[in-house]
C-alpha cells in the first residue's frame, strides 16, 4: 500500500500531465482498489471538470469512486453495503464542501465552464493550473482521512 503523501504526489503528477482531476485521484488508489492504472484512466476519463459541466468537482467523484470500488455494494440487496457507501459518500462530499467552500466545479472556478468564455476566463486566470490542483490534494487529504477511518 502507498502512503498518503506518495499518493497525493502520484495524483497531483497524473494531473500535472494532463489527465483529468477525477483520473487523477482515482489512479493514485488504483492499486487499494484492486484496478490497473490504465483501468483507472479509462473509469474517470468522463468525470473531470464537473462531467464537462462544472458539476460536481472530477476530483471529489474520483473520491467518490475510490471508496465506491472500495467498499461499495457486491451484489443486489447488499443493503449494509448500501448504507455504508451512502454513508461514506456523504461524508466525502461534505468534508470536501466544508474544506472549499463548495464542492461543484463552476463554483470553485467562479465561472462557467459549460461556456467558451468560462473556459478563457479559467484559462486566462491559470485556475487549471493553479487552482485545481489545490482541489486535487485536497480530495486526497480528505479521502485519506475517510479511509484511516474505516480501519
Amino acid at each position: 500500500m502507498n502512503s498518503g503523501t506518495e499518493r497525493k504526489e502520484r495524483a497531483l503528477q497524473c494531473f500535472a500531465d494532463g489527465l483529468h482531476c477525477s483520473q487523477s485521484i482515482l489512479a493514485a488508489f488504483s492499486e487499494e482498489c484492486g484496478i490497473t492504472e490504465e483501468q483507472a484512466f479509462r473509469l474517470g476519463s468522463c468525470f473531470g471538470s464537473g462531467m464537462r459541466r462544472g458539476d460536481v468537482c472530477g476530483a471529489c467523484t474520483g473520491a467518490l469512486m475510490v471508496l465506491g470500488l472500495m467498499y461499495g455494494e457486491t451484489h443486489a440487496g447488499d443493503q449494509e453495503g448500501r448504507q455504508r457507501t451512502n454513508r461514506l459518500n456523504d461524508l466525502m462530499m461534505d468534508r470536501f464542501s466544508e474544506a472549499n467552500g463548495s464542492c461543484l466545479c463552476n463554483d470553485l472556478l467562479g465561472c462557467d465552464i459549460r461556456t467558451t468564455e468560462g473556459v478563457q476566463y479559467a484559462r486566462d486566470h491559470h485556475l487549471f493550473t493553479e487552482f485545481c490542483p489545490k482541489m486535487v490534494a485536497s480530495a486526497v487529504e480528505i479521502l485519506e482521512e475517510i479511509l484511516s477511518e474505516q480501519k
